[in-house]
């Protein structure tokens, strides 16, 4: 009889599970039986790894095969388990000596040929491995840069079956015929999510010069005020106005001025981009903000996570750490828009589904545009509008008060005149805004050492009433706003997590008056006779 033990990683949405691949092998009519909670792909991996392992000059051994997948209660799906079972099913035949793959993590998916594939998840599987205890793992080739982003791990990179036997058996390594320069590899398919594209979700680095530039919107002041206050604090942004006046522009320009990821963040996601098979091939650290942009047809799923079987990450998740657009907001769905409000407070979603419940991080900056009504001209003066006062009032309604009510900054943006326009004068670049939002994150920062929070908008409303206070007499007129009913005790606690922002840009030890009357005025959208951060105020 001979036994053998490796190990692999199941995932369940972007977080690892270490399992123990069990192979026994006893005296009896040859058969191969897979144990342990495993899905269709994973079941059909006998007769990949049986293929594999004749076509690398290895013997399959002619006995009664029983390979475990432990715990068994944990749910195991895809091909990353070929590797782990072909070198467990190999050492208990005694090809391999079972001590060197004891406490050896192994990822990746097997040809019939015995070439290994990669898979996608290497990233988040590597990291639960590193947190297990483990520090010697294998992995495809195409996907080592992506394991070798772990610190701690030494990543083993392998293009066939054969050459990893040969390293585990302590033989000579042969040279495998790698894929030549300019033809196109089949073993990446396996990283890309079909319909997904690659760079879905990504967005330009802001020094490749290439990307849209702040300079190029027109007008707009009011708007490009609440695009930076945003990105200064993390604060959720609503864009109200008619077709061309530039909401979209000013949307997609938002990752740029938002501060590169640090290492950590860039980490989780990558990690959160390789599951859902969107990394591109050769980078394998996201270090910019992404930008999801989903349509206004997508459903709640698509939205929040889902898909049979295991959830699979959504647009939340694939925005984190960066911007989730939502352009044309009212014509979402209701239930959809709503499905945002869990992700908005806590900063990732909780999915149950019938394969499981996952837990998907989601801590994204969300900017909502819309039209004021179905024809968009429901605000220009002489422009023709026919929508019935009913109809503009229950597209508005569209998105509801909760939703609203997490959101900080309400802006109405107004079209663009003829001299703005036609002037040729640019406004300020990605570049000079992006300097001061990195400056204004730096104090906040700085402010909030040691608390768990980084930006402004995460600090809970109680510590800016009492830890953390503006300056005497400054929230007069929020206050005359909460007893006529135009603010909510949530709506107070954002306007003076704004506030702290503003008086971030402005250099402030602590909001005036002046910064609680601009953060009314981004809220409510009545005016407050305040300047803006460009005015003379700052």
């Amino acid at each position: 009889m001979g036994f053998a033990r490796a190990c692999s990683v199941a995932l369940v949405g972007v977080e690892g599970v270490v399992v123990e691949v069990q192979a026994d092998l006893e005296p009896g009519v040859a058969a191969f039986t897979l144990v342990g909670l495993p899905d269709k792909s994973l079941v059909e991996s006998r007769d990949r790894v049986r293929a594999a392992v004749v076509n690398s000059g290895a013997e399959w051994p002619q006995k009664k095969l029983t390979v475990g997948l432990s715990p068994a209660s944990v749910p195991k799906g895809g091909s990353g388990f070929d590797l782990a079972v072909a070198v467990a099913v190999l050492a208990a035949a005694e090809r391999i000596d079972p001590r060197q793959i004891a406490d050896l993590v192994l990822i990746g998916e097997l040809g019939l040929d015995g070439r290994v594939r990669p898979v996608r998840g290497v990233l988040p599987a590597v990291l639960a491995a590193a947190e297990a205890g483990y520090d010697q793992v294998v992995v495809p080739e195409q996907t080592a840069g992506e394991a070798s982003l772990v610190p701690g791990v030494s990543v083993l990179g392998v293009r066939t079956l054969r050459q990893l036997i040969a390293v585990l058996a302590d033989e000579p390594v042969p040279d495998e015929e790698p894929v030549a320069p300019g033809r196109p590899d089949p073993a990446l398919a396996g990283l890309l999510v079909p319909g997904a594209g690659v760079g879905t979700g990504l967005s330009a680095a802001p020094d490749t010069g290439g990307g849209p530039d702040l300079a190029d919107v027109a007008g707009q002041r009011t708007a490009r005020t609440g695009l930076e206050v945003a990105a200064a604090g993390g604060h959720h942004l609503l864009l109200t106005g008619p077709p061309g006046a530039g909401k979209t522009m000013l949307a997609e320009r938002l990752p740029a001025v938002l501060p590169p990821l640090t290492r950590r963040e860039s980490l989780e996601v990558t990690a959160v981009h390789s599951v859902a098979g969107i990394l591109p091939p050769g980078e394998p650290l996201v270090r910019t903000a992404p930008y999801c942009a989903p349509h206004h047809s997508a459903t709640m799923q698509a939205l929040v996570g889902g898909g049979h079987g295991l959830p699979r990450p959504g647009a939340v998740s694939l925005a984190h750490r960066g911007v989730l657009f939502l352009d044309e907001a009212p014509e979402f769905s209701g239930k959809a828009l709503d499905a945002l409000r869990q992700p908005l407070e806590s900063g990732h979603v909780v999915v149950a589904r019938s394969g499981g419940v996952v837990r998907l991080p989601a801590r994204f900056l969300m900017m909502l545009a819309a039209n004021p009504c179905p024809c968009g001209r429901h605000t220009l003066h002489g422009s023709g509008c026919e929508c019935p006062p009913s109809v503009v009032r229950r597209y508005q309604a569209r998105m509801s008060g909760p939703l609203l009510d997490r959101v900080d900054l309400r802006i109405e943006v107004e079209p663009v005149n003829r001299s703005e326009l036609m002037g040729g004068g640019r406004g300020e670049s990605t570049a000079e805004v992006a300097a001061r939002v990195r400056e204004a994150r730096a104090r906040a920062a700085a402010r909030l050492q040691g608390t768990g929070w980084t930006v402004n908008s995460e600090v809970p409303g109680h510590e800016l009433r009492t830890r953390w206070t503006v300056a005497p007499g400054a929230l007069a007129v929020a206050e005359r706003d909460i007893e006529r009913g135009l603010l909510t005790a949530r709506g107070l606690d954002r306007v003076l997590r704004v506030a702290w922002t503003i008086a971030d840009l402005r250099g402030r030890d602590r909001p005036e008056a002046v910064d609680v009357a601009l953060a009314l005025e981004l809220r409510t959208g009545i005016a407050r006779g305040a300047a803006t951060l460009t005015g003379a105020a700052r």
